[in-house]
């Protein structure tokens, strides 16, 4: 499955530095946030640096591609300025949000079985659907033309590169196999791209020891 996951030749051009660490995780056993899980947000929070020029790199990426990164903040960005009090929404997404503060890097969790088709990275047409939540009910939106979009074949599953998850992918308690991308910037160092890879995998093992965990590199020098 890793093999298929594309980066189009489109965001290239936009950011030719731009790499992402795939990472499958098959046999998770997710549950409720815990004391472990919350105690890696709490030492996460000790580490955060909303200064890190990472977060500047992904703010003019957002502005390449039209996007207002005051607005509509970059992950990393977002979770960096809230630190200190994120709350904990189950063991795996507290995992990757706390690497994801320590680190200084933007990383998407996704439940591998609610895809259709691989991921890939595209600049979208415009019409591609994205299931939201909006008053409570399901709702579909749309991206703008140009977008950075991560999708499958059913349609958007990140709008704006990694600001907002679907609905349809979200990991949830009952998720048994995970998606990661853990994406980065120049001038973010790729040994500490992977160094964060490990980190999470580490995490992955706590919550469940059996999990098997692949990872593959896009992009990068």
């Amino acid at each position: 499955m890793l093999e298929r996951v594309v980066v189009d030749e489109a965001v290239r051009e936009l950011r030719p530095d731009f790499a992402v660490l795939v990472m499958s995780a098959e046999g998770l056993v997710n549950g409720p946030g815990d004391q472990v899980s919350e105690g890696w947000l709490a030492e996460a929070a000790g580490k955060a640096d909303p200064g890190d020029p990472h977060v500047e790199a992904w703010r003019a990426a957002y502005r390449a591609f039209g996007a207002k990164p005051q607005r509509t903040r970059p992950s990393v960005d977002a979770l960096l300025r809230r630190a200190e009090a994120l709350p904990s929404i189950n063991k795996v997404v507290d995992a990757y949000n706390a690497v994801s503060v320590e680190y200084a890097l933007p990383i998407g969790g996704e439940d591998l079985d609610a895809y259709q088709g691989a991921a890939r990275l595209v600049r979208a047409a415009g019409d591609e659907p994205f299931d939201v939540i909006a008053g409570g009910e399901p709702a579909v939106e749309h991206p703008d033309a140009g977008e950075v979009v991560w999708r499958d074949d059913r349609g958007v599953t990140c709008r704006r590169w990694n600001w907002r998850q679907c609905v349809r992918t979200r990991l949830t308690q009952r998720t048994k196999n995970g998606l990661f991308l853990l994406e980065r910037l120049e001038p973010y160092p790729i040994e500490r791209l992977r160094e964060a890879g490990d980190r999470l995998a580490e995490r992955l093992r706590v919550i469940a020891p059996d999990v098997r965990v692949e990872t593959r590199l896009i992009g990068g020098r």
